[in-house]
């Protein structure tokens, strides 16, 4: 049973709270409402959490359930929502469970037929994708990809016939790195990379793979976690002369590239734009004609 919003069960209900990414305004109300009533706060990090409930002047008793104790703390949190508790499950950021703690506890807690009810809001993989320009209709989220090398690159190329828009986590130490695998395996595709959504130095960096590469390879430094969005295999996207240009251009100066004929070029951008080899075959001419 329902009334304002909240479980009125002879069990307690586990609430799936998603928290802010950054700017602490995209709190929602309803989350702000659930935390203030729960019993009790299972949060990934108790110290960033308090913070958050600072902010809101909520006042609420917080026990930590992360990757190191999620196991054990889920029979603790069972027996507390079987008593009649109600708890609110929140991460550091974002939705819990992706790519976060929380998996254990929410499987446990159903498998005891216990109500788990999601308090939707801030999703960094969402968020960047309704801005990504990337087809949104199916995608593929990824996550963050295995540390080791070897794992990682089996990882992306089992991904290289994958037709929805691929959207990763990476942190800054490892982004270059990534992109450079990605830009070897799935080859140059059109993609976004999104740094510190909803913060203050919030970027979002467009266009295709090479060119995202050689905008961080500038930078001395990378901060703040970044969220990777690569267009599926042979999507075909509108394009323009100026996107068609650009494609030239980067074939044309591509290290191993130099030698290969115009017939090539045109074959293989026809293709990848779904546009006519002789409308590609004319601009590469006229290209390779300005460059002298």
């Amino acid at each position: 049973m329902k009334k304002d919003g909240f479980e009125h069960n002879k069990e307690g209900t586990l609430y799936v709270v998603a928290t802010p990414i950054g700017n602490l305004e995209d709190m929602t109300y309803r989350a702000v409402k659930v935390l203030s009533r729960t019993d009790l706060i299972a949060a990934e990090d108790t110290r960033h959490t308090q913070k958050l409930l600072t902010h809101f002047g909520i006042k609420k008793r917080c026990i930590s359930c992360n990757e190191h104790n999620e196991e054990a703390r889920a029979e603790e949190l069972l027996k507390l929502l079987r008593s009649g508790k109600n708890i609110a499950l929140v991460s550091d950021a974002g939705t819990p469970l992706v790519s976060d703690p929380g998996f254990k506890v929410v499987r446990r807690v159903l498998r005891d037929n216990i109500s788990v009810v999601p308090v939707p809001g801030c999703n960094a993989a969402m968020a960047g994708l309704s801005v990504s320009g990337l087809p949104s209709d199916s995608f593929l989220f990824k996550g963050f990809l295995p540390r080791k090398q070897g794992k990682r690159k089996t990882i992306i190329a089992d991904l290289l016939n994958e037709k929805s828009t691929l959207i990763f986590y990476e942190s800054p130490r490892r982004i270059k790195t990534s992109i450079k695998e990605m830009l070897e395996i799935l080859g140059n595709r059109p993609a976004m990379l999104a740094r510190e959504i909803t913060k203050l130095h919030e970027e979002y960096i467009r266009g295709d793979l090479e060119q995202i590469l050689n905008n961080l390879g500038a930078r001395d430094h990378i901060r703040g976690e970044c969220t990777l969005y690569i267009q599926g295999s042979d999507v075909k996207l509108p394009v323009d002369d100026d996107d068609l240009d650009r494609a030239i251009r980067l074939e044309l100066d591509s290290p191993g590239l130099h030698d290969q004929g115009t017939s090539d070029i045109a074959k293989r951008l026809s293709i990848r734009f779904s546009v006519s080899r002789k409308k590609v075959y004319d601009r590469v001419l006229r290209l390779k004609k300005q460059s002298g």
